[in-house]
């Protein structure tokens, strides 16, 4: 029975060789860079424990220079205490032998030497100002082309990084600036410290001529902006707000904030933004000096991602809507409690109409994943928009009060560790005392959406309003889910919300009417995600 229990979640895991024998703990990474070549010199330090006896081997991601291109890296030497170990270092692995195999509980640190010239991962080119830059872009399974780690989310690590470059340059990463120290030759050692437990993908490296702005800090918490120096006065003025704003309400609504700093940064190796935990990169061109609409929100979405997928991480790249549609969902509710419900329901709509646009061409996608294997289908417009539509439809199913308990709980529960969708589900199910179970499969595991189609008359006669619904095929099958009507009298513009039950292919619905309705509106209260046709009937 647990080999089978055992079986069953493997087949729903993404295609990562796992082996939950080996935890690393610790990544210590120092990395040499250069004006005059592309190439880096690393050496890292990896703090690995052992969960059971008998570990003979420890697989590191690395990727091998085996393009005739020349990029990728070359492991020189893999130590453990000063004794050299062997090692295999091909289809982008590093395979390390120990030297006896493991005991349950032991410790050891491996040491690996290496260089070469990242295929990407770490970004080396010129910036909008043509000035030369080191960025890091390790989304989703990148970090590997520069960093030997576990490059998977399942196995969050603390780090540091500590980086020799020429002087002319600032240094920024995770955490908390431990050091700072002028070498000969006009080089310079800056090394971070990341104390919290992360994934692979959220390690941060920018290297750059920079404008540095520290403002006040936030319950303790440095706050800062990164931005190329000739940007200096346009960036700092643009993010300046709403972070403060948006760490308060994430930090009330959700849990205490888990890191040692926030910093906003400027960076051309990424388009949008990425949410490296504590060091938040931002394209070249977020920075124009006019605090656009755009960017306010893409700044909330990647704060957002400091509570969700970074702080609680998905265990697995199928359940990547707990990062994204989170995120997604997060930033549509600091809107409603910063900006008013008017711009709230206009996100909902324009998220809405993403979600069935894409449907038209994918109408079979799911937003939990089966078997991902292929990272670049990791996410899609779905994931984020259909993600946040389910969060929203619960927060509807179980009541605001029950949706927050659940919420606090899922965070506090899997802070700075891992979680699944069925983790959430029983913190919500905990919460709520609801069985979820169906509404989980039916908006995550299976595509499409519900297609309507249908109307409503009035019969003065009797006094009714009568609304039918047809509810056309989709994929996997008809939707059970309750939806508000709003009727609209002709006296006053008063408007009364009956509440219907959808789940077969027709069904008709009547409510008394003193009078003919001036209105009859599904979902008045913008809570469902569905496609209709929905008209007056002509009068009999």
């Amino acid at each position: 029975m647990i080999l089978a229990h055992i079986l069953l979640l493997a087949a729903w895991m993404d295609g990562y060789p796992r082996d939950p024998r080996v935890d690393v703990v610790n990544y210590s990474f120092r990395i040499e860079l250069s004006d005059t070549t592309d190439a880096i010199v690393g050496r890292a330090a990896v703090d690995v424990r052992f969960t059971a006896a008998g570990v003979t081997e420890v697989v590191l991601d690395l990727v091998d220079r085996s393009e005739p291109d020349g990029k990728g890296m070359m492991v020189s030497g893999v130590t453990e205490r000063g004794t050299a170990l062997q090692y295999e270092h091909r289809e982008r692995r590093l395979r390390i032998y120990l030297p006896a195999p493991s005991t349950e509980g032991q410790r050891v640190t491996l040491d690996v030497e290496y260089r070469g010239v990242p295929r990407t991962g770490l970004i080396i080119g010129k910036n909008r100002y043509e000035e030369r830059t080191f960025f890091s872009d390790d989304w989703p399974d990148k970090a590997r082309n520069w960093l030997p780690m576990v490059d998977h989310p399942s196995d969050k690590a603390t780090g540091e990084l500590a980086i020799v470059a020429p002087s002319h340059y600032q240094v920024i990463s995770n955490g908390r600036l431990v050091e700072e120290t002028d070498l000969p030759g006009d080089q310079r050692l800056t090394r971070w410290r990341q104390s919290v437990p992360i994934a692979s993908w959220l390690y941060a490296l920018g290297v750059a001529r920079f404008a540095v702005d520290r403002r006040p800090d936030w319950h303790g918490i440095p706050i800062e902006t990164w931005v190329y120096a000739q940007d200096r006065e346009a960036g700092w003025h643009d993010f300046a707000e709403p972070t403060r704003d948006v760490l308060s309400f994430f930090d009330e609504s959700i849990g205490p904030y888990s890191y040692e700093k926030l910093a906003n940064v400027q960076s051309n190796s990424v388009k949008g933004g990425m949410e490296a935990a504590t060091t938040i990169f931002y394209e070249d061109k977020s920075v124009a000096g006019d605090r656009s609409l755009k960017w306010r929100n893409v700044v909330i979405h990647e704060i957002a991602h400091q509570w969700f997928g970074n702080a609680v991480t998905e265990s697995d790249w199928n359940d990547v809507w707990l990062s994204e549609g989170f995120a997604t969902y997060f930033t549509l509710l600091f809107i409603e409690h910063a900006y008013g419900r008017d711009e709230f329901v206009r996100g909902l709509e324009k998220s809405r109409q993403d979600v069935l646009d894409y449907y038209r061409h994918e109408p079979e996608y799911r937003v939990v994943h089966a078997d991902l294997r292929d990272m670049s289908k990791v996410t899609s417009w779905a994931t984020y928009q259909k993600g946040a539509w389910t969060l929203h439809q619960l927060r509807h199913e179980v009541g605001d009060e029950a949706f927050w308990a659940g919420i606090r709980l899922y965070y506090r529960r899997f802070r700075d560790r891992n979680a699944s969708t069925s983790d959430f589900r029983s913190a919500m199910e905990e919460a709520s005392g609801k069985r979820l179970e169906p509404f989980f499969t039916q908006w995550l595991y299976r595509g499409g959406v519900p297609k309507l189609r249908g109307g409503w008359r009035y019969d003065a006669s009797r006094r009714m309003v009568t609304v039918a619904l047809e509810q056309l095929e989709v994929p996997g099958g008809q939707f059970t889910m309750p939806l508000e009507v709003g009727i609209t009298d002709s006296v006053g513009g008063a408007e009364r919300v009956e509440r219907i039950q959808l789940g077969g292919t027709e069904r008709e619905w009547s409510f008394h009417a003193e009078r003919e309705p001036t209105r009859v509106a599904l979902d008045p209260g913008t809570w469902a995600l569905f496609e209709a046709d929905f008209r007056r009937f002509p009068a009999r």
